[in-house]
């Protein structure tokens, strides 16, 4: 009789390696790591054959797939595979004197804007209407944005996450205007904050194409491979969301790989309050826990020099992983930031190659049994020690940032690369915890992720109580997490902040809510 479909696999692409674990429930029952790949898709096909054949398990008892990738971002930071978007401000006389992208670096302002247009509408804070919106603008704008050939649009609307009907319209006229084209708003992306949250939101745009692309490529790979599961992806608040929401918001993949570090450092330790230090071929990511899950970032967050307020992780990252490059002589070595990322295989010492890297001190200092150690005993033992002094510095400094307190905290070591670090030595830390399946944390954060649905908006309490305007902000906080693939009867609201805002009138007060149910898999 076949199995049922129950096996979850989460798969996690990194700079160096992609990896796939196979989980039954709650136990692993096996896992792949392979190079990644240039086109990503080479490398996740790669691990999840790997993880089916090491585990011999049918593909249709594979209940689902997670993916963490790092696809998105990069084509952020690295200006490539970006489509122009033609950019619609609902403002009325608001706002013109900081037109949108205005704080954008100019070499990616030049890859991405395609068309930008501040039309009237918009709200006040408290829901009021600015000005009308001009339907006939839009339309306007549409034929303009259809002379261009542009295929994506962003809208943003002055305090849209208060009331979002101008948004909501103006995305109705676009649609009827221009069918097919892309559409992102940006009352679903980003929090209070016009910049910040109209920068998420062309950022999301310029992405939809290539997300389009990608999602397709992931699917013909499962396909391919005789899985006949669901497809999600990991989100940048340690969450998944459908294969199809992903291809709406491939904005929301940003930092997904820290994430599924943290969350699979919490589920394989134990662990729900302690820092957390993912260490890979290339990076090394350092982040707090607050009850299982990654702790946010209260600021703004730049990626690729933009400014952003969706949600984010609070995270430390560097360049320092197995892969990162010893440079200098004694005593001023150096390990890192560059990296010989994927190709580590070949170019490493104890792999045949010809190039020092940080691996290298690890099995020449004895911190690691890898590859050939024959190959590194030649090596200066002062350059060795003095290598692996400066990685410990450079973690534990990190570490020390990341505390909240003075006190020594709990640290978990994850990732292929902590073979870098002392842990029986490491500053700042109470306890060091390298868990079971440590190298494969950041896919056993995937493949173990729950769904969520969050909430940030100023809400007038005029006409209703505190807690009639909270039940509301509850309520479509887990209508989020439900469209975002959670089964219904497991959500759980898990966070939920209001500060009333004393400088406005209309006793105005800020609520955020976060929801959180388990994968909806039937």
């Amino acid at each position: 009789m076949t199995k049922p479909a129950s096996y979850r696999i989460g798969i996690d692409v990194g700079g160096t390696n992609t990896d796939a674990v196979v989980m039954d429930g709650r136990a692993v029952i096996g896992y792949a790591k392979r190079a990644t790949t240039g086109d990503v898709t080479g490398g996740v096909v790669d691990a999840l054959s790997g993880a089916l054949s090491e585990t011999g398990i049918d593909p249709t008892t594979v209940a689902a797939v997670m993916i963490g990738t790092t696809h998105f971002v990069n084509a952020v930071v690295q200006r490539r595979h970006l489509s122009r978007v033609g950019v619609l401000r609902l403002c009325g006389p608001a706002t013109h004197s900081l037109p949108p992208m205005v704080d954008w670096p100019p070499d990616l302002r030049d890859v991405v804007s395609g068309y930008v247009a501040l039309l009237p509408g918009g709200v006040e804070y408290d829901g009021q209407p600015l000005v009308e919106l001009d339907e006939a603008a839009v339309r306007a704008a549409c034929v303009e944005i259809r002379a261009l050939g542009l295929t994506s649009v962003a809208i943003s609307s002055v305090f849209s996450p208060v009331t979002a009907a101008h948004e909501e319209r103006a995305a109705e006229i676009v649609a009827e205007e221009l069918p097919g084209v892309a559409i992102s708003v940006s009352h679903k992306v980003g929090r209070l904050g016009l910049l910040e949250r109209e920068n998420a939101t062309i950022m999301n745009a310029c992405l939809r194409e290539l997300g389009a692309r990608t999602l397709a490529a992931f699917r013909q790979a499962m396909t391919d491979l005789g899985l006949k599961c669901s497809l999600y992806l990991a989100q940048n608040d340690g969450t998944l969301m459908t294969a199809d929401f992903a291809e709406q918001f491939p904005v929301f993949t940003f930092a997904s790989g820290p994430t599924n570090s943290m969350r699979g450092a919490a589920f394989l330790s134990g662990l729900q309050e302690a820092v957390v230090i993912d260490i890979g071929g290339t990076t090394t990511d350092i982040g707090a826990l607050t009850h299982g899950f990654p702790r946010e970032a209260s600021v703004e967050v730049e990626v690729g020099g933009v400014r952003t307020n969706f949600r984010m992780p609070d995270v430390l990252s560097f360049g320092l992983g197995g892969g990162s490059l010893v440079l200098g002589d004694c005593p001023d070595v150096r390990v890192g930031p560059l990296s010989v990322g994927y190709e580590i295989r070949t170019k490493a010492h104890i792999f045949g190659g010809d190039t020092l890297t940080a691996s290298d001190l690890a099995v020449a200092g004895g911190r690691a049994d890898l590859g050939d150690a024959g190959r590194v005993r030649a090596l200066d033992p002062e350059l060795v020690q003095a290598g692996l002094a400066f990685m410990q510095r450079r973690v534990e400094e990190p570490v020390d940032r990341m505390k909240l307190s003075r006190d020594d905290v709990p640290v978990v070591l994850v990732g292929g690369g902590s073979i870098l670090v002392d842990d029986t030595n490491l500053k700042g830390a109470s306890t060091v915890v390298r868990p079971p399946h440590y190298q494969v944390a950041n896919a056993v954060g995937a493949a173990i992720a729950q769904i969520s649905g969050e909430v940030d908006r100023v809400v007038a309490l005029e006409g209703q109580t505190r807690e009639q305007a909270l039940t509301l902000v509850k309520r479509e906080a887990v209508e989020r997490a439900v469209a975002a693939g959670a089964d219904p009867e497991s959500v759980k609201i898990v966070d939920v902040e209001d500060i009333p805002l004393i400088y406005l009138p209309s006793n105005a007060i800020r609520m955020r809510v976060k929801a959180v149910g388990d994968l909806n898999v039937r």
